[in-house]
């Protein structure tokens, strides 16, 4: 069992691994029914068979919101590294943008519309409530706030729901990406806390990506966008964004909480 579980998962890496752990989820569903039936257990049959048809349901959610199959998933060696594109190859400027929380505060404060994009970096740094008490101290000032949640930002789907729901974020500021994308338009700063690969424009416009064909956030069409990071690595694909080169974007590098932290600190200066 403990060979034929980890050849069934080490040709599979990258972005395609939340999928992987949704149907492993459901197979320890699948294995409670099959105990029950050993064991003549009715409600040890039921209670399995539900975590794992809820699990095959969410597994080909997953895989169809990255636009991608099942079986590609599973038996295309996603993450090998054959198809990433590395830093330099796609034509893209690679001059980065370094700024200051001072910046992003004057940024922010003289906003109407700002649209906070979290990701797994802001799980890491456990910065949710931070990033609550800064919407509050914006909204204070006549911005309006939204979240743009992507159906697989995180390590699994509902991560980011769950983290700003802890910080009593009004669940009606959470809005799902199709939801979302039209806002980008009319958005004055796109703030990217830990988010990485849901944000690649690669997704749409580089056949060689690994990622390409996926469904993205499109934060490259807001007026300005800053990216909260705490360096220049690659996110959960392995590949870089060129998004980060853009003439719009702005670095803030550091901690998620603590840039964060300083931010509302310069907000509240202003």
């Amino acid at each position: 069992a403990a060979v034929l579980g980890n050849m069934f998962v080490l040709p599979i890496g990258g972005a395609d691994m939340p999928v992987v752990i949704s149907l492993l989820n459901a197979f320890t569903g699948l294995s409670a029914a099959a105990a029950g039936i050993a064991l003549d257990n009715t409600a040890l049959i039921v209670a399995g068979m539900l975590v794992g048809a809820s699990g095959s349901i969410l597994t080909k959610q997953m895989a169809e919101a990255m636009n991608r199959s099942i079986g590609s998933v599973f038996f295309g060696s996603f993450g090998g590294g054959g198809g990433a594109v590395a830093a330099g190859d796609d034509g893209v400027d690679r001059t980065v943008r370094s700024t200051s929380a001072a910046d992003v505060a004057i940024q922010l404060s003289y906003a109407r519309l700002v649209v906070v994009v979290p990701g797994y970096g802001m799980a890491v740094a456990q910065a949710q409530r931070a990033v609550a008490d800064l919407a509050a101290e914006l909204e204070k000032r006549g911005v309006e706030v939204l979240y743009a949640i992507h159906p697989v930002a995180g390590r699994m789907p509902g991560h980011m729901n769950v983290l700003l729901a802890e910080a009593d974020v009004p669940y009606e500021q959470l809005k799902e990406m199709d939801d979302i994308n039209g806002e980008f338009a009319r958005t004055d700063v796109a703030l990217i806390i830990g988010a990485n690969d849901v944000t690649n424009p690669a997704a749409r416009n580089v056949r060689e990506s690994p990622i390409y064909g996926m469904p993205i956030l499109d934060v490259d069409k807001a007026q300005s966008v800053v990216v909260l990071k705490r360096s220049m690595a690659s996110g959960f694909a392995g590949i870089d964004n060129p998004l980060f080169y853009d003439e719009k974007t702005s670095m803030l590098f550091g901690d998620a909480k603590s840039s964060v932290g300083e931010v509302l600190a310069e907000v509240q200066a202003l």
